[in-house]
């Protein structure tokens, strides 16, 4: 049985019964909400390493509960769902998702972004302090300190920290970072690197790293 505990929030049963099979044919330990007025309350009875969540839903939307999962873990969130709109992708990233699946989905393509997304959520787990001009990343408290203040991050922001700490004094490009973050291009657009640089922006120079991160025209960024 694989280590990682999967959670599917999904109201059309007869999908809710394909993904457990797919899931469980692939050594993942699955459960599916029971309960959509209390599904909070199972997420954190079950607490799973990762869970793919309906946009509608019975009650409360798959925003309204990512929302809420945001404020007590940082676990992989994927928006497997048949609102396919811009505008639901763009709020499923500045909510908090880490990866946004359309109906009808390619199983293959969903199990390599499941296995993707663990993979990075909690290979990263190491007590490991990275510096680079007396800033330092705390990987294990998901933070940034300089001058005595720290600045919290979410998990995205702390990875696309992670890769220009290590990559710190070159020019890393978008490309790199997004294939970084997601292992493909397919299954996320330009914008939410976007979204997510500025919030990292905003927090640095909350804690007086302004100008830290440094855009170079048309190859990327550097520190």
């Amino acid at each position: 049985m694989n280590e990682y505990r999967i959670m599917i929030a999904e109201d059309d049963f007869t999908i809710q019964a394909q993904l457990k099979t797919l899931l469980s044919g692939n050594g993942y330990e699955v459960s599916a909400v029971a309960d959509f007025s209390n599904v909070i309350g199972q997420v954190k009875s079950f607490l799973p390493h990762l869970i793919l969540l309906d946009i509608k839903l019975p009650g409360n939307s798959g925003f309204d509960i990512c929302s809420q999962i945001r404020t007590f873990s940082d676990m992989p969130i994927i928006f497997v769902t048949s609102s396919n709109t811009d505008m639901d992708e763009l709020n499923s990233i500045m909510l908090g998702g880490d990866a946004f699946i359309t109906k009808p989905y390619n199983t293959a393509i969903l199990l390599a972004k499941i296995a993707a997304l663990l993979r990075r959520a909690y290979n990263l787990r190491q007590a490991e302090v990275l510096t680079w001009n007396r800033a330092a990343l705390h990987l294990e408290s998901s933070s940034l300190e300089y001058n005595r203040q720290k600045a919290s991050l979410t998990k995205n922001e702390l990875k696309i920290l992670y890769y220009l700490f290590k990559n710190a004094g070159k020019i890393c490009t978008r490309n790199d970072i997004v294939d970084f973050l997601w292992d493909s291009q397919l299954y996320i657009d330009d914008n939410a690197l976007s979204v997510n640089m500025t919030r990292i922006r905003g927090k640095l120079e909350a804690i007086g790293l302004t100008g830290f991160i440094k855009t170079k025209h048309r190859q990327g960024y550097t520190l």
